[in-house]
Parts: structure tokens; sequence; C-alpha cells
């Protein structure tokens, strides 16, 4: 799973959110190290609907404007904790070791 990825569907693991509050959340829960575009992030979750990992559960018009809000489905907060999962065992892979 890509880093972008993983952190759109950890943005996703508390509440559903809309496009704008989800860039906010992978910021932030990223440290601000991975900033997704508005094209980009729209892309990956078309893709991420398709696949079934979110579903869309509410359209509203804010300001004359469409927001969709997402969650994840049981598929991606499994997705989501077996990834969690497989980096913690990679990262004990290089933090049991000790420099010489």
């Amino acid at each position: 799973m890509r880093e972008p990825t993983y952190f759109i569907l950890a943005a996703l693991q508390d509440e559903p959110r809309h496009g704008y509050a989800i860039i906010t959340r992978v910021a932030e829960l990223s440290r601000q190290r991975v900033t997704v575009a508005t094209g980009t992030l729209y892309q990956a979750l078309d893709r991420l609907v398709r696949e079934g990992l979110i579903e869309v559960v509410r359209d509203e018009v804010v300001n004359g404007r469409a927001r969709r809000h997402y969650a994840l489905t049981p598929s991606g907060r499994s997705a989501l904790q077996a990834e969690a999962a497989r980096m913690a065992e990679a990262a004990k892979v290089v933090l049991r070791v000790r420099p010489a």
C-alpha cells in the first residue's frame, strides 16, 4: 500500500469525512509529511470506492457546492490494520539491530 493511500484510510478510521477534511487529517496524521493535492485525492477516493475499501455515506450541498462524505468499509478497516501490522513488523527488523 502506498503511503498516501494508507493515510487516506487512516483519516477515515474514526469518522466519515469529506474531501477537504481528509486532506487536512492526512496532513495532521503524517505530521505534514504527506500532502495530497485535491485532484490526486479524488482520483484515490474513486479508486478506493471501486476497490470496496471506502464508501460514500452522505452527499450534501454547502454554500452551493456538493460535498461528499466517505467512510471506511469493513474491508477498508481490515486492509488498514493489516498494513499497520506489516509496517510494525518491518520496523522491528530495523529497531532491534544494534549498531556495531
